[in-house]
């Protein structure tokens, strides 16, 4: 069987796509692929400066590729309302949301709102992000909303007794919590979408183990060159592990609450494939549970 890469996109030519965290690694290589595919890309960065540098990049690959920069901080929910005012003021479509931007393992830091870094970050910037452009999918036909979560939802749990790291904070657990709530929020999200017959989709995804940024540890810096090469050499590329996302994005099959991740062993690396471990995964308590405390504490109210 053939491998799915690059070369199956379809023309994405007429289409507007938000990637968030696409000024570097695994978000950068979605981006540019999606450029050279004739879509219109908006990079949603939390540093405009490396933001400028990526798109300057897939313009010298093709100086036609239609891409631009917006600032995004998802550690603040103030600052995502503003993202989110100017993008609806700009644009009458959203074809694709590509929810990728993260941090981890950072130390013990808070978000503008109080709550742990990892989880405010991760889970809590991308709901309140998605529910305020939800409407704008809504109406773009065929629409989808891709999130990225990671073979740490596995081990996975939500502590809604200690969200804030007051209790105690071990950087791991706090990733897979919030890798954890990435997932319950695709699958649900794709459940109410379902309810409603809406044909927006919701699709999670997950890079296997791949060489990001990540390793900045939410501080934005580019890893060293030694710390690059040793990773280079355990990991697959930023572009390999660009390919699951790729695939969630653009492929005409998906149907929506679907887990893309790597082919190989342990969905550490390989090709992209509908893993099916969402079923093993999800847990409607709890994700119900998560969404109703996310709803409250962003203010935020989903149009499904």
């Amino acid at each position: 069987m053939k491998h799915w890469n690059t070369g199956q996109i379809s023309n994405q030519k007429g289409k507007v796509i938000i990637v968030t965290g696409g000024g570097s690694g695994i978000g950068l290589e979605a981006a540019k692929a999606l450029a050279l595919k004739g879509a219109e890309v908006i990079l949603a960065v939390r540093t405009v400066e490396k933001g400028d540098r990526a798109a300057a990049a897939i313009r010298e690959i093709s100086a036609d590729a239609n891409v631009s920069v917006m600032h995004l901080d998802l550690s603040d929910l103030g600052l995502v309302r503003q993202f989110s005012d100017q993008f609806n003021s700009r644009y009458n479509r959203l074809d694709i949301l590509i929810n990728n931007a993260g941090v981890m393992f950072p130390s013990n830091k808070k978000t503008k709102e109080g709550y742990e870094l990892q989880f405010g970050t991760n889970h809590l910037g991308h709901f309140t992000l998605t529910g305020l452009l939800l409407p704008l999918l809504l109406q773009t036909p065929d629409s989808r909303i891709v999130t990225v979560s990671s073979i740490a939802a596995r081990k996975g749990r939500i502590d809604f007794e200690n969200l804030d790291a007051s209790e105690g904070y071990n950087p791991m657990i706090f990733y897979r919590q919030s890798k954890f709530a990435n997932l319950l929020f695709a699958v649900e999200l794709q459940h109410r979408l379902s309810g409603k017959g809406s044909k927006t989709i919701s699709v999670a995804c997950h890079p296997g183990i791949s060489s990001t940024n990540l390793v900045s540890r939410g501080s934005g810096r580019e890893a060293g060159w030694l710390l690059k090469k040793l990773m280079n050499l355990v990991l697959q590329s930023a572009e390999m592990g660009a390919l699951p996302t790729l695939f969630a994005a653009t492929n005409p099959d998906l149907r929506g609450g679907e887990f893309i991740g790597p082919d190989g062993r342990g969905n550490h690396r390989g090709y992209p494939i509908i893993t099916g471990e969402e079923s093993k995964i999800f847990k409607q308590d709890v994700a119900t549970r998560l969404w109703e405390f996310s709803e409250k504490v962003t203010g935020i109210k989903f149009a499904v």
